[in-house]
């Protein structure tokens, strides 16, 4: 396993994330546990998960529990981790809706100290290496945010502070806010980032590397269909798992000529598509869901692949630039 640095932190992070969000779902909480402790192993050290992961409805498929029966993801993940917590990188995040109440969402003062606590009971542990804003809120001033995460910093319970889903203008304007009344800024930007889906590349991708924040893709497999073409046979696919409608024929013939390139070069689709995402400028760590152990095991092989110029030019030239 290879590793990066956390934005200008100091902290080492593997360059395969492990992600958590369909724990409890698929994987079923004993699998996951397996998964983390082989994600371990191989020398993962970073973990993503998030308060509204694995037992929300959004998450609900055939054949798995209903969400009101399902453990969280983060609960799953503490106890996975029990007697481990110091050799992992923890990165969790809120604003999403975590309770029927009206302010049981968000990024004000009151809902982001009252996440943060449920997430340390959760996981086990005093202290959260990464919190992310999970979205922007609205309703809620930037500063005020910035201004509890400094408070919770100072209290030493959370490390360092990511942006999730921000738009590049947000995350600088996150940062002018941090410079201009000295709380700690943003050191890492979470986004959706993949060969099909390269739209971080027009602004955040850019602001990202002036600043000095590390990009940490989540979906870099575009829902499994740049891993193996054999998801297409599956039932639930992509964002289906999310309640979206599956892949549209264009990015299905996008895959199917990574699927023919990769085998041309003797690589599976996931080992090349994983290594052009983290060869991309300001890409830390690319995080990675997984049913199994096997599927974990595969694609952190990735991690170890450095694609030739001509190979990766190949790969950039089947999408357009954003």
């Amino acid at each position: 396993m290879r590793y990066s640095t956390l934005g200008r932190t100091g902290v080492k992070v593997s360059r395969i994330c492990l992600g958590t969000a369909t724990f409890g779902v698929a994987p079923a909480p004993e699998e996951a546990d397996r998964i983390v402790g082989a994600a371990l192993e191989i020398g993962i050290n970073f973990i993503d998960t998030a308060d509204v992961y694995g037992n929300t409805p959004v998450f609900d498929r055939p054949g798995a529990p209903p969400a009101a029966d399902r453990e969280p993801a983060e609960l799953i993940l503490g106890r996975a981790l029990r007697r481990r917590r110091d050799d992992v990188v923890i990165a969790t995040k809120s604003s999403g809706p975590a309770g029927p109440g009206v302010n049981d969402r968000g990024l004000s003062r009151r809902h982001i100290i009252r996440q943060v606590e449920a997430s340390l009971r959760r996981l086990g542990t005093d202290y959260i290496d990464l919190y992310y804003a999970h979205h922007p809120d609205p309703d809620t001033a930037l500063e005020q945010t910035l201004g509890v995460y400094d408070d919770l910093i100072r209290e030493g319970k959370i490390r360092y502070v990511g942006l999730s889903n921000h738009p590049a203008w947000q995350v600088t304007h996150a940062l002018w806010i941090a410079e201009d009344r000295r709380h700690h800024a943003p050191v890492a930007a979470q986004v959706k980032y993949n060969l099909i889906d390269r739209a971080a590349e027009r602004e955040l991708v850019p602001a990202c590397e002036h600043f000095g924040l590390s990009i940490v893709p989540y979906a870099p497999l575009h829902g499994g269909l740049l891993a193996d073409l054999r998801v297409l046979e599956r039932s639930i696919a992509g964002d289906q798992r999310f309640a979206g409608p599956g892949f549209p024929p264009q990015e299905i013939a996008i895959a199917r000529e990574v699927d023919r390139l990769s085998r041309e070069w003797g690589l599976e689709p996931y080992q090349a598509s994983l290594a052009w995402l983290l060869s991309r400028p300001g890409v830390a760590s690319a995080i990675v869901g997984a049913e199994n152990t096997g599927e974990l095991r595969a694609n952190a092989s990735a991690a170890d692949i450095d694609l030739h110029v001509d190979q990766l030019s190949a790969l950039t030239a089947l999408t357009s630039a954003p």
